[in-house]
């Protein structure tokens, strides 16, 4: 990297900064003392470097034209040294005086993005400084394989990761819907792979979720040059930032198997989503495309997927039928073979397997990372085996999910995940000190199934994503959400300065109204007899759950909403007892309806009235089609009249293979 480009990125930031105060700093820093008065940046300055190259890229011709030896004010560059990390720096600002100490090129990068968010006009206000990141990894994760974004894009994020002092960028560049990486030695893989019919996500899969070939009419999709990834990798680096790339195996690839159908189990074209691992084809292939890709990205850590595997070809396919014989396994076995070769392939490569957590029962080299997106119970289990551990819990660090109330909201993929749900997550929660400790870094995940434009990328990333920023670099042991939402609120104002399309935090709505209410009625508390149980998964409260008078919020997963697994026939089958025959007039429930999450409104819905538990009459039946274009929906399923009954049994049933029904309380009047 040249003086010049670097000095034209740092000053450049100090002499563009929007107005900020000590107390819109974000991420937060570890130690903040104000001081009086403000060093001015419009006066003559003397810069003194006393550590060399990492300090003086730091300069511009607009720096230094307004240098003289003989200025007052002084800008001093040190060497901090002792600090905890190679990050670390200090800030020592005073009206004569700006003195920047870090341990590193990185800590002076970091230093002046502090320096940056603190001035205002054409001063720095006077303050003390200590700070150093909580994590070492500090990271969103962009997938541009469900939909394509272009370089500029990239950049312009990395400079907003580079403002909050991120330092690694995952980027998810293979998936079913579009391979978005140029290999010379399979041309396939973006003359055909990289390549869809229908825009969208939910168009390809009314299609047939087809390919198509580059340059045919109404092809959707992109890829990155190798020049161009090595010129983003470059711009990346002088931000310190690293790109980290993610490659799926052995799941994830049905893009790869229709392009090149003999790495698949039967060698058919869209059939399988799964690598073959009993074939040496599929080994060769995969080591002679990461080999490009450590051409490509220098950084040591190497992304390989890992996750979600359907294994489905594998108990039948002779190949594997061989290779879990002559391992002693099972399909899990022979799907952990395969990680643990790629992460020695890596290790003698100079470079580092990273993984989603389903790669821990693997046997893999102990400078293995894995990025825990399912339960602490896998930081737990990876720790225990020696391996790094990034946390990205789906249920709080996936930004694919709705922010505000959805009928606000563009469409996405279900869920609900405000601000402050983000923020309130402690990275290892009930994990022992000792393991919270051992854990490496955080990151976000912005999964775009949903999100098909560069303005709604950076909607749905913006501001949860800084809430992320300071948790990593900061920790925020001690949680204050409504002062962080300030600082949030200062921090969207200045990225809409930059052109960056953010949520307007100020118009929040929140959460489903319902979820604040009790509803009282005749079933509260009674006894529920479970003809078929719900799934601890979504427990909820447990047995009482539906009679507890609570209502869910926007999202299933708010421990108020119950769920039940589909099956051949109701998978909601349930008795309330109301203890003795009693006059009703309704039976009411809400179901909630999350298409990508595979939750549905029932297909069935049948209600049955008893006085002695044994002979029921039905009273009501509601039929419907599953509406696939309701992303995200809620629907209140009613009878009304006039009945007596003790027993009132509750059915429902989808049509769905492997759906869910969703429901919070039984509301009997």
């Amino acid at each position: 990297m040249t003086n010049k480009s670097l000095a034209a990125l740092f000053f450049g930031c100090i002499l563009t900064a929007s107005a900020a105060s000590a107390q819109s700093l974000l991420p937060k820093p570890q130690s903040f003392v104000a001081g009086k008065g403000a060093f001015s940046t419009d006066a003559k300055l003397k810069v003194v470097n006393e550590v060399g190259a990492e300090a003086e890229n730091i300069y511009s011709k607009q720096f230094t034209a307004n240098t003289a030896d003989d200025a007052r004010q002084v800008v001093r560059f040190t060497r901090l040294d002792g600090a905890s990390s190679p990050e670390a720096y200090r800030l020592h600002v005073t009206k004569d005086t700006l003195l920047i100490s870090a341990a590193s090129a990185d800590g002076f990068r970091f230093a002046w993005q502090t320096v940056n968010q603190l001035k205002q006009k054409n001063a720095v206000m006077a303050c003390d400084v200590v700070d150093a990141p909580a994590f070492k990894w500090r990271s969103l994760m962009l997938d541009v394989s469900r939909h394509f974004q272009p370089i500029s894009f990239l950049k312009k994020q990395i400079d907003v990761m580079a403002q909050y002092k991120f330092n690694r960028l995952h980027l998810h560049l293979t998936d079913a819907a579009g391979w978005r990486i140029e290999i010379k030695r399979y041309p396939r893989l973006t003359e055909f792979a990289a390549w869809r019919e229908g825009k969208t996500w939910k168009e390809w899969s009314k299609l047939g979720c087809k390919y198509m070939h580059e340059g045919e009419a109404g092809a959707y999709g992109g890829y990155y040059t190798q020049d161009e990834l090595r010129d983003l990798v470059s711009y990346a680096a002088e931000r310190g930032i690293t790109i980290v790339p993610e490659i799926e195996m052995p799941g994830h690839s049905a893009e790869v198997l229709t392009a090149y159908p003999e790495l698949s189990c039967t060698h058919e074209p869209y059939k399988q989503m799964d690598f073959c691992p009993g074939s040496i084809a599929t080994y060769d292939f995969l080591e002679n495309v990461l080999k490009e890709v450590m051409d490509i990205f220098p950084s040591k850590y190497i992304h390989v997927g890992g996750d979600e595997a359907d294994k489905a070809s594998w108990p039948s396919c002779p190949l594997c039928q061989q290779k879990m014989k002559e391992l002693g396994t099972d399909k899990d076995g022979l799907q952990a073979h395969l990680i643990a070769h790629f992460g020695k392939f890596l290790t003698e490569h100079g470079r580092q397997l990273v993984g989603w957590d389903e790669v821990i029962a693997g046997n893999l080299e102990k400078n293995t990372t894995v990025m825990v997106w399912r339960g602490l119970e896998k930081a737990q289990e990876a720790i225990d085996h020696g391996y790094d551990v990034v946390l990205s819990p789906s249920g709080y660090w996936y930004l694919d999910y709705y922010q505000d109330a959805p009928d606000t909201q563009p469409e996405a993929i279900g869920g609900f995940l405000p601000l402050e749900k983000v923020y309130s997550y402690v990275p290892g929660g009930t994990l022992p000190e000792e393991v919270r400790n051992k854990i490496t870094g955080v990151q976000a995940n912005l999964w775009t199934e949903y999100v098909p434009t560069a303005e709604h990328v950076e909607y749905m990333l913006y501001p949860r994503a800084l809430a992320i920023a300071e948790i990593g670099w900061n920790g925020t042991k001690t949680k204050n959400y409504p002062e962080f939402r300030k600082r949030a609120i200062v921090e969207c104002e200045r990225l809409h300065k930059q052109g960056v399309n953010t949520f307007d935090l100020k118009k929040e709505r929140g959460e489903r109204p319902e979820s604040f209410k009790t509803t009282k009625h005749k079933a509260i508390g009674c006894n529920i007899i479970f003809n078929h149980r719900y799934e601890d998964k979504y427990k909820a409260q447990g047995d009482k759950t539906l009679v507890d008078g609570q209502h869910g919020g926007w999202t299933y997963g708010d421990q108020k909403w119950q769920g039940f697994l589909g099956n051949k026939g109701y998978c909601l089958d349930l008795t309330i007892d109301l203890g003795k025959v009693q006059k009703i007039s309704t039976v009411a429930a809400d179901f909630m309806q999350a298409y990508g999450a595979w939750v549905f409104f029932p297909s069935e819905y049948k209600i049955s009235f008893s006085e002695d538990g044994q002979n029921f009459t039905e009273v009501y039946n509601k039929k419907s089609e599953v509406d696939r274009d309701i992303q995200l929906g809620f629907r209140n399923l009613a009878w009304k009249g006039n009945a007596k009954t003790r027993y009132i049994r509750v059915q429902g049933s989808t049509t769905e293979d492997g759906g869910w029904l969703f429901t919070d309380e039984i509301i009997v009047k």
